[in-house]
């Protein structure tokens, strides 16, 4: 016979156990209370005379209170009740506690690879952790109802960042209104911070702000680089001042003055650099960080906006020295690089950001790019025009909004509320193929996640602005008045919250026999799921108010969580469940073989379906010597996907200086080719693995999909 645990484990029976539970209940009760090792065995040989093959642990311990009653031993069946309430009690404190000690010791798997930008051995990340394991566990207990953290568990659906939820002050990401916070000034842990007078310290400053709100939130940042450049011209006026009180010729002023300008540009930005990467904040990372590169953003001070863009790009072309003094690719900031008219031909102005863009890509990922084209024919706002901005942190876009204040489009200061994700591959499987129980089984699970998502808000609604002033007084996101509640910005279309979705290949593959990538019943079917997730959303949000978006959502470590749960649910489906991973999102899989211009274009057709945040990527060879092919594929970007990136090689090995491609065994393990170092401490690796940069190596579903991964585009210089 075997036992079905509570956390659906099976095992042998073990009859010793129950000896154990009566007896300790029957240390607790008179003489003539107790009952005899022969009424136990009695116990104990009708319930293997039930002959069940399976049975619940919780139907044997039914079975016992109702044997100790029958044996008129009511105080033992009393004490046995509560015998097994307690242990249930202990059971429930021993999970956290456990993880605590695991964590603690380096032990746990999960939180060892949870996210590939945090080192888990480091004791800023293992305070947040440390958060993190009890936020989550007073979530699973107390704030979610228990369907929901059920559904969580069997990797039916994903509650993002439990770790965070116990807290009712966080939000998801945001693009910070850095503007608004350096022209009119801002408050940092009670310090007044005036408008800056110079680029420098309007870079050190607006550094200061990112680690203030990105403590505040657990998400993405993102700010624009547009904002800082009203600074350099200032910079520049400074400069010209004094040489023009020099007495020196006019000509002479503006050469000097630019030159300066130039030289404190470049130290702004290496400042700009070295905080945001030196930084810890309250997550126990570096700020999550996206830097916005948008010529359009800007008319007035564009020039001086082109001179930061460069400045950017060539320093993270250099990249950052690692502890060998080597220069390897950093994580952060993520870099977004928007192409437009003015830097997408040629003959453009700006064609030489753009060449040095490309560059920066085929040594170090990124920058990723935004094409404004697609953005303006994609993002209509009320007033009917189309808007072009950047994503909060990896992927995650905001709806159009106009300002009711101003009748203009408003992007900084808004942000997201938070995701939950539904597995498409479980609604598939769960379906048995029957295309009727299919869309009947996704109403279900949507409903699911639309409760899911209610909790996130509710939970968010109850904050004031004096939970995060830097958020909501001061400037990063609102000017509210002290102890004014944030409910509005929750409502009218100013923040987001994001349905995500996973597997969609692996759900049309299943419920098809074909890819979505087919052009034909497979794509056609792909589609009517992803319609069918956006149509939900407009629902949702015509009942409530509430901008409900679709979302593609980066499952780093989610990924090989859900992939082992359809294996234990619905054991090895050759094609589907065979893998330590499922597909992100609606992207192709990484195994399939296709051109970057087909995939590029196909997908392209699946974001604009993912209005609440995707991202499109290729996979290259090492192109640093193939720089037309990089622009190319930019060029491509721009006039047939919103948002893309392409994905190369950047390691380091730190024993022999190998600096190729660090490669992956059968086993999953990482090794340097040249040496066979195989020491996760001396091997630089940096992979994108959910539309960002990880560093710190990933788990064995993520791994085995990285390894898994064909290449897009060949290169055939390096032939």
């Amino acid at each position: 016979m075997k036992i079905i645990k509570r956390d659906g484990t099976i095992v042998d029976y073990n009859p010793e156990k129950i000896r154990i539970a009566i007896q300790k209940a029957n240390n607790e009760v008179s003489r003539n209370e107790k009952i005899s090792k022969e009424k136990i065995e009695e116990i104990i040989k009708y319930i293997v005379e039930l002959n069940k093959p399976r049975i619940l642990v919780e139907d044997i311990q039914d079975i016992i209170e109702e044997k100790l009653m029958e044996f008129g031993k009511y105080q033992l069946a009393k004490k046995y009740i509560t015998y097994r309430y307690t242990r249930e009690l202990v059971r429930k404190a021993n999970t956290t506690d456990q993880s605590i000690k695991e964590l603690i010791e380096g032990e746990n798997d999960y939180w060892n690879n949870e996210n590939s930008n945090k080192n888990a051995k480091v004791v800023t990340t293992q305070r947040d952790y440390l958060a993190g394991i009890t936020s989550t566990d007073i979530t699973r207990r107390f704030l979610l109802p228990e369907d929901i953290v059920k559904a969580h568990d069997e990797g039916i659906i994903h509650f993002h960042d439990a770790d965070y939820f116990a807290q009712n002050a966080l939000h998801n990401c945001e693009l910070i209104n850095l503007e608004d916070m350096l022209q009119n000034g801002t408050i940092i842990n009670g310090v007044m911070i005036e408008k800056p007078h110079r680029f420098i310290t309007a870079a050190t400053i607006a550094t200061q702000i990112i680690l203030a709100v990105t403590s505040s939130s657990y998400g993405g940042a993102t700010i624009t680089l547009s904002h800082l450049a009203p600074f350099a011209r200032a910079s520049y006026e400074r400069y010209l001042k004094k040489y023009q009180e020099r007495g020196l010729d006019e000509k002479d002023c503006k050469e000097f003055a630019k030159q300066d300008m130039k030289k404190e540009i470049a130290d702004g930005v290496q400042t700009f650099n070295y905080q945001v990467n030196s930084m810890t904040n309250t997550n126990g990372q570096a700020p999550f960080l996206s830097v916005c590169m948008y010529l359009g953003e800007t008319e007035e001070y564009k020039e001086e906006l082109a001179l930061i863009i460069e400045e950017f790009l060539n320093q993270r072309i250099l990249g950052f020295k690692n502890e060998k003094g080597v220069y390897i690719t950093p994580a952060f900031p993520k870099l977004l690089y928007v192409l437009e008219e003015d830097n997408i031909h040629e003959d453009s102005k700006y064609w030489y950001l753009t060449e040095l863009a490309a560059k920066c890509t085929a040594k170090r990922l990124v920058p990723d790019y935004i094409s404004e084209k697609k953005m303006l024919e994609l993002k209509i706002d009320k007033n009917g025009n189309g808007n072009c901005y950047p994503c909060m942190g990896c992927r995650s876009f905001l709806t159009p909004y106009v300002d009711p204040k101003t009748n203009k489009p408003k992007y900084y200061g808004r942000f997201n509320q938070g995701v939950v994700t539904i597995n498409l591959v479980d609604v598939a499987l769960s379906s048995g193929k029957d295309m009727d129980l299919f869309w009947d089984i996704f109403e279900q699970r949507l409903e699911l996640c639309h409760r899911a998502l209610q909790a996130r808000h509710q939970r968010l609604s109850k904050a004031t602005s004096d939970v995060a002033p830097i958020l909501w007084q001061h400037g990063a996101l609102a000017r509210l008045g002290k102890g004014e509640s944030i409910h509005e910005l929750l409502h009218n279309g100013y923040s987001t919250i994001s349905l995500g979705y996973a597997g969609l290949y692996e759900c049309v593959k299943y419920m098809t026999g074909h890819s979505h990538t087919d052009n034909g019943d497979g794509k056609e079917f792909g589609l009517k799921v992803m319609k069918k997730l956006n149509d939900k959303c407009k629902e949702w949000k015509e009942a409530e108010n509430i901008d409900y978006s679709v979302y593609g959502t980066p499952i780093e470590s989610t990924t090989y969580k859900f992939a082992k749960c359809l294996k234990e649910r619905f054991g090895e489906i050759e094609g589907i469940t065979d893998r330590g991973y499922i597909t992100n999102s609606y992207h192709v899989p990484v195994f399939e073989e296709i051109d970057a211009f087909t995939k590029l274009k196909l997908e392209s057709e699946f974001q604009q379906l993912s209005p609440g945040g995707a991202i499109s990527y290729i996979e290259t060879p090492n192109l640093q010597n193939n720089i037309p092919a990089v622009l190319q594929v930019i060029k491509f970007i721009y006039d047939n996907i919103m948002y893309a990136e392409l994905n190369t090689k950047s390691d380091y090995c730190q024993k022999c200086g190998y600096d190729g491609e660090i490669l992956i065994d059968d086993d999953l393990e990482w090794y340097c080719p040249n040496c066979g170092n195989r020491d996760h401490n001396t091997l630089n690796v940096a992979r994108r693995t959910c539309g960002y940069i990880g560093s710190n190596f990933w788990n064995k579903g993520r791994t085995q999909e990285i390894k898994e991964r064909v290449l897009h585009i060949d290169n055939k210089d390096d032939e």
